[in-house]
């Protein structure tokens, strides 16, 4: 018994939480993005797992102006890649929430402030 071989598939199971799928996402729409806009919150992610399906809703912040149908495509396309690649998972959707635009203009105005 001791030298005998047992299947892959009977020695177990390897189980990825959701909150590891989520930080995975997280951290790819920042590298996506290249950062995170001055005074801005970094990227999170929820995520919901079935059967090595993950689907996956992120929030971000942008700086104005830009093409923001741009950076949310390079965020869907970068957060897929890379859940794909570290945990595995199959990533149909990936649903990217515009939450706050940072204005250059904004960003001066405040530095006036006194």
């Amino acid at each position: 018994m001791a030298g005998e071989r047992v299947a892959a598939a009977e020695r177990g199971a390897t189980t990825i939480a959701d909150r590891v799928v989520a930080k995975i996402a997280a951290q790819a729409a920042r590298e996506a993005l290249g950062g995170v806009p001055d005074g801005g919150v970094a990227p999170h992610a929820g995520v919901l797992v079935h059967n090595d399906v993950a689907r996956v809703r992120i929030g971000v912040e942008l700086d104005y102006p830009c093409d923001i149908g741009a950076r949310c495509g390079a965020v869907r396309h970068q957060v897929t890649q890379r859940v794909s690649a570290l945990a595995g998972m199959e990533v149909p959707e990936v649903v990217v929430r515009v939450e706050r635009l940072h204005s250059a203009q904004s960003r001066a105005a405040q530095g006036r402030i006194r």
